[in-house]
């Protein structure tokens, strides 16, 4: 079995890759709590995670969600193909337990990869 981490080559390191991604998102999906923009790139998929602390007071829980979305993202990185992506929580997404969370997450990806395979 081989160790697929999340390396920094998984991760949107620095605002200018970030904000690459908030000026020309090619895709935005969105649920109650969760907000996801993802552009194309020429690399490996990536992902950032932000969790404003207006939106999630306490900083166990948007630890906890940060670890969920990039578990997901881990795990699935594969079906993506070359995007770049920013996942962004909404108020109450901490209210949620972690099969919801998750379920919200999963349900996002399965939307994202019909759009990517229409392209």
């Amino acid at each position: 079995m081989g160790k697929q981490g999340f390396s920094k080559a998984s991760r949107l390191l620095g605002p200018s890759q970030y904000s690459t991604v908030f000026k020309k998102a090619d895709f935005k999906l969105s649920a109650a709590t969760i907000l996801m923009l993802v552009s194309k790139s020429a690399l490996p998929p990536r992902l950032g995670v932000v969790i404003a602390k207006k939106n999630v007071k306490s900083a166990v829980q948007r630890n906890r969600l940060k670890r969920l979305v990039r578990e997901t993202f881990r795990l699935r990185q594969e079906e993506f193909g070359t995007i770049d992506m920013v996942v962004l929580a909404r108020q109450s997404l901490d209210k949620m337990n972690n099969q919801e969370v998750l379920t919200q997450i999963n349900k996002l990806f399965d939307e994202l990869i019909i759009k990517l395979n229409k392209i």
